[in-house]
């Protein structure tokens, strides 16, 4: 114990960085767990669209999305989901909805507007795209 205190006191900055970084990885473990919106594998967002008909929401930009997306998903900016302004999103609400962003880090943004927006079953695509072409699944190349 007492090399403990030492090793603290020799090393106050490391020690005050690893402190923080401790609490900010519970904090987002905990913050996880209590959340509404949960992460998906790609796996669980193919079984989710084949077996209760998910939608997919891609929102990364235009560009992007014409590069490749996941086969039948939608592409909606981000801004319109956090501004209110997305069309089509009435006949959405009632099967689960899973966004997709490129590394998974944006969708939790528009995940919690949709979510405030009414709908019920709102998921991530855990990695976004990146994580989907990780895992070697189809892309569609709009043209």
């Amino acid at each position: 114990m007492e090399q403990w205190i030492e090793f603290i006191g020799n090393n106050l900055i490391l020690s005050l960085i690893w402190a923080a970084l401790a609490f900010m990885l519970i904090f987002g473990m905990i913050k996880a767990r209590l959340s509404n919106i949960k992460l998906v594998s790609p796996t669980e967002l193919t079984m989710l669209v084949n077996r209760q008909n998910a939608a997919v929401l891609d929102i990364r930009p235009e560009a992007d999305y014409t590069k490749g997306h996941i086969t039948a998903a939608k592409h909606l900016p981000l801004d319109d989901i956090i501004q209110g302004k997305a069309k089509g999103l009435e006949k959405l609400k009632a099967n689960p909805i899973i966004v997709v962003c490129q590394a998974g880090i944006s969708a939790q943004k528009a995940a919690a507007a949709l979510a405030k927006q009414g709908c019920s079953e709102v998921r991530v695509l855990q990695g976004g795209m990146n994580s989907w072409l990780g895992a070697s699944l189809p892309v569609v190349r709009a043209k």
